[in-house]
């Protein structure tokens, strides 16, 4: 008789999921045990990179991702990055161990007390089966509820004592649906509204990019001749961003938007919250007199809208059914946006000047992974993204993730076999989260250039203790910290970008290498505006 173990492997594989990223405990090593061959288990050195690294190969393949915790403890380490792919809707099946069920009443060392609710409110669905039997089951009900509209992470607590049990019969394999269509007659209102509009403009999310709807949404911007925005705090590029009618990302904060958006009466969002703000710059929601529609897969998005009218269905969809609904206007479309002006000479370059030098050698069918929170707006103004699937960040705001999730894409570039070229942009204090991944991308010879700038400092919080006007604040600055110093210690290649000038034969030695590099570059102290 198979025993669970031997049934989960097997459905595990029907499932695709021979990919296991994770830090091995006591509670999951009967999970582990003869680990198959055909599996291929990704060896992170803390929980948190676990998270992040399966969190970029789930966005980066398009398929859920398997993350295997330790028990209480590595829940808990893992849950920064878990809140992270919660609000990246990543779907991930993350696994626990947890103790004997023999000795759960006591309540032993490494028990996990109430483990299916210590994950929560940021999984879909957390469960600690009531039979071993119910294991394989478990995690076919995991992945369904993983995949479906909006996706995102589930998590099981599986005793170590249940693998060896006798198995019942094998779970059904059966399909469900990813994405749904939205109500017609409300969709055909939608459309009446756009096309009645005098001056429409359209605000796109990171499900238009995960939907891979560019083309739907390039073909409605042009149908009608509205300025496209990315909606604030995006963690994905939504839209061609050298296109004529784009216009960057809007500010994250409720008077600062609307002012960007007056001067239009119709407000089409899609694949986006209503709206992501930080921090708190009072206003109104929107201009006076406008009217927003907002499109989305996730109804709870929509009930905390605090304007607008919704409508629930796949923003892919949504936007081809616009597209085929509406016609053409003979509006002119708006002039585009100004380049930003050549950055000024400084010594150390100022961040603008850095990223102005990265955007010159960026490499073809690049992929950008971001987290350097001081820098952002200027790396997105510089670096204009002009393919799908080319930008990721942390929609949580919580750092740590952005290097494991670079180890997580290259991973996942190699495994598909695209190949594209993978880029961290980490800042200084944002690489010392989760640095413990670079030893993982170096024993899995990655070519991953990790660019960091070098501020030894936490400029996003010192720009925010401006903002608020609250001076004083402690432990801002970061002195003594010898990133080069570190990569060597995790297996990495480094070297030190003291000139800008070399910044393109740095970096296309790192992507051509058989290991990360990473690359610290220096620049100017000066502290970013918030908005």
């Amino acid at each position: 008789m198979a025993t669970v173990r031997e049934t989960t492997y097997d459905l595990l594989r029907d499932l695709g999921l021979t990919t296991v990223f994770g830090n091995p405990g006591s509670t999951e090593e009967p999970f582990l045990q003869d680990f198959p061959a055909d599996f291929h288990y990704v060896h992170a050195l803390q929980e948190a990179s676990a998270v992040a690294m399966a969190d970029g190969y789930a966005q980066a393949t398009c398929r859920p991702a398997h993350v295997n915790l330790h028990t209480a403890p590595g829940t808990g380490n893992g849950m920064g990055n878990l809140v992270t792919a919660w609000h990246n809707r990543t779907p991930l099946i993350v696994t626990a161990g947890q103790q004997t069920r023999e000795m759960l009443l006591l309540e032993p060392r490494l028990a996990s007390r109430r483990a299916a609710e210590l994950p929560q409110p940021y999984v879909k669905w957390s469960h600690e089966p009531t039979r071993a039997q119910d294991v394989p089951a478990a995690f076919l009900r995991a992945y369904a509820t993983a995949v479906q509209p909006p996706a995102g992470p589930v998590f099981l607590s599986l005793p170590m004592d249940d693998w060896d049990r006798p198995a019942d019969p094998p779970p059904q394999r059966r399909t469900v649906a990813t994405r749904f269509a939205p109500d017609p007659d409300r969709l055909r209102g939608f459309a009446d509204w756009l096309a009645a509009a005098r001056s429409p403009v359209l605000v796109f999310g990171a499900a238009v990019d995960r939907a891979d709807a560019w083309p739907a949404a390039v073909a409605l911007a042009e149908r009608l001749a509205a300025p496209v925005w990315a909606a604030p705090a995006p963690e994905r590029a939504v839209f061609p961003e050298d296109h004529p009618q784009f216009r960057g990302v809007l500010p994250y904060a409720i008077g600062p938007l609307a002012a960007a958006l007056r001067g239009h009466d119709v407000v089409l969002v899609v694949g986006a919250p209503v709206f992501r703000y930080y921090p708190h710059v009072p206003g109104d929601h929107l201009p006076e007199g406008a009217r927003l529609l907002h499109v989305t897969d996730d109804p709870d998005e929509s009930a905390r809208a605090p304007v607008g009218d919704s409508l629930l269905g796949d923003a892919g969809l949504a936007l081809a059914e616009l597209v085929a609904l509406l016609p053409p206007t003979d509006r002119a479309a708006p002039p585009p946006r100004a380049d930003p002006e050549p950055p000024e000479a400084t010594d150390p370059p100022s961040a603008d000047a850095l990223f102005a030098a990265l955007a010159r050698h960026w490499p073809a069918d690049g992929v950008l992974v971001q987290e350097s929170p001081s820098n952002l707006a200027v790396l997105r103004r510089r670096l204009r993204i002009t393919r799908p699937g080319s930008y990721v960040t942390m929609a949580s705001g919580g750092l740590g993730f952005g290097l494991p999730a670079a180890v997580g894409i290259a991973l996942a570039e190699r495994d598909t076999g695209r190949g594209r070229p993978v880029v961290a942009v980490i800042g200084d204090g944002s690489f010392h989260y989760s640095v413990q991944a670079l030893w993982t991308a170096a024993r899995l010879r990655l070519p991953l250039p990790v660019l960091v700038p070098v501020n030894q400092q936490y400029a996003i919080l010192k720009a925010f203790a401006e903002l608020k006007h609250t001076p004083g604040v402690p432990a801002l600055d970061l002195p003594g910290l010898d990133i080069a110093a570190l990569a060597h210690g995790y297996g990495c290649g480094s070297t030190v970008l003291d000139d800008l000038d070399r910044l393109g034969e740095v970096l296309g030695a790192a992507l051509a290498a058989d290991r990360p590099t990473v690359l610290p570059a220096p620049i100017s102290t000066e502290v970013p505006r918030i908005l």
